[in-house]
């Protein structure tokens, strides 16, 4: 296998404070805002949790609302509907079953309504300190464009990033990626030509260009 310490290390000098851009203030609260940031902007997540969470930011709270209320709330953010079904569905389980607190373990958590591999990863790693790594559109295309996973699904994109990278570094690693995606690696036109990381890229090798005087 490639060694990509190199990418890594400058990943982790680019991005020294790379952390979530979800707000919250509990576990309940990141676990309602990753589940609504699905196709959706972290930034509209945040407009929408800010109302949101000023009088239903725990799951005895958010459970006074029925669906339609919560629709309401979380309409801009897309897939409201089905987005609103999965918190209360989830809420109520945290309720029910767990005492009213989010689940530590990754098995449990992916139990709950709406919480899929990304949205558990996210919430085991970031509310939990576990080691997890969350493929989102961005650590999916900037992994696969730097080579590092190489995958069709976010699932093979996930184990290869575990393989490549160590596992202290995985949860790391997965915001290194998301911010490069967000400021450099840009879906449709990626700024090649201003990437440090272009020394260590299939994608830019590939496309036959010069590297730039910024790449190592």
């Amino acid at each position: 296998m490639k060694d990509y310490t190199k990418a890594l290390e400058e990943l982790a000098r680019l991005y020294p404070n790379a952390r979530p851009a979800l707000k919250y203030e509990s576990d309940y609260q990141l676990l309602v805002a990753v589940i609504l940031s699905a196709q959706c902007t972290d930034e509209r997540v945040n407009k929408v949790t800010a109302e949101l969470f000023k009088e239903h930011g725990t799951p005895q709270s958010m459970l006074e609302l029925s669906q339609e209320e919560l629709e309401k709330f979380i309409y801009s953010c897309g897939l409201y509907k089905s987005k609103a079904a999965h918190i209360l569905s989830a809420t109520r389980d945290i309720a029910e079953k767990f005492g009213g607190q989010v689940p530590g373990d990754f098995n449990l958590l992916k139990s709950l309504a709406g919480v899929g591999q990304k949205t558990a990863n996210v919430v085991y790693a970031v509310a939990f300190g576990g080691d997890a790594i969350a493929v989102d559109t961005h650590v999916f295309r900037v992994a696969n464009r730097l080579g590092i996973a190489k995958g069709d699904t976010p699932l093979k994109v996930e184990e290869g990033l575990k393989r490549a990278i160590p596992q202290e570094d995985w949860s790391k690693a997965h915001h290194w990626l998301i911010f490069h995606g967000r400021q450099v690696c840009h879906s449709r036109k990626p700024d090649c030509a201003h990437c440090t990381l272009a020394g260590y890229c299939e994608y830019f090798e590939d496309s036959g260009a010069s590297p730039s005087r910024s790449s190592p």
